[in-house]
């Protein structure tokens, strides 16, 4: 791995999973930086019976069906191993998707101007959810400018330690950023797609289908995905 992606890799999630999807965080981290990618979330859901996400991304913020696939041999057999779940679970392999989860400090200041919904751990003035738009970090907090019209003070300082979740909000202005981004890498934009495991495996696959960008999509819109059950 190159020093740029070692770098990338390095960098630290400040908004973490809590309990058990904080241990498969654990188990699943080293084996995503060794392919160059870093992971964004895992969660798990009672989403068909239970289902277990590991949403990741490359160093431009992007992910192809490729990539997934190729995680998905990779954290599979650890997986295995380690088996962090009891009972049968679907695995899911995704990319942030344009409303991504924001969990490192450089995601708040490369989104600075964009739309996002911040709750914290902690109340602030009694409050524990915010919208506005990313001002970019200072020290450890991030400034957000508030929506609410009647905010006696339109910014505010939040302490990216005291976040329980943060998140963009789908705008028109970030469709039509992630597109140029898209464009510009010469990658699948606003697609979801959902891919059987290599053959040999235990599990059962799921249907194969492909959303394409201008339809409705299965579920988020503009992720890579891949998942199986096992």
């Amino acid at each position: 791995m190159d020093d740029k992606l070692t770098l990338f890799a390095d960098e630290p999630r400040l908004i973490t999973e809590p309990g058990r999807a904080a241990r498969i965080a654990a188990i699943v981290e080293p084996v995503l930086a060794e392919l160059g990618c870093r992971l964004v979330r895992v969660r798990i859901s009672a989403s068909a019976g239970c289902t277990l996400q590991v949403m990741a991304e490359r160093p431009d913020g992007t992910m192809t069906i490729e990539d997934c696939e190729a995680i998905s041999r990779a954290i599979s057999p650890v997986l295995d191993v380690a088996d962090p779940i009891e009972g049968p679970y679907r695995l899911e392999i995704s990319s942030p998707g344009m409303d991504r989860p924001l969990v490192r400090r450089a995601d708040f200041d490369r989104y600075a101007g964009h739309a996002a919904h911040i709750e914290m751990r902690v109340p602030i003035d009694g409050r524990r959810r915010f919208r506005g738009e990313l001002l970019g970090t200072e020290g450890e907090c991030v400034r957000l400018r508030r929506s609410e019209a009647a905010a006696e003070s339109s910014e505010i300082l939040l302490r990216i330690d005291d976040m329980a979740e943060a998140r963009l909000l789908l705008t028109d202005a970030l469709v039509s950023e992630s597109l140029r981004r898209s464009k510009h890498g010469g990658k699948t934009a606003g697609r979801d797609a959902r891919a059987s495991p290599p053959d040999g495996r235990r599990q059962h696959p799921t249907k194969h289908a492909v959303t394409a960008p201008g339809e409705s999509p299965a579920r988020e819109p503009t992720k890579e995905t891949e998942q199986w059950r096992r």
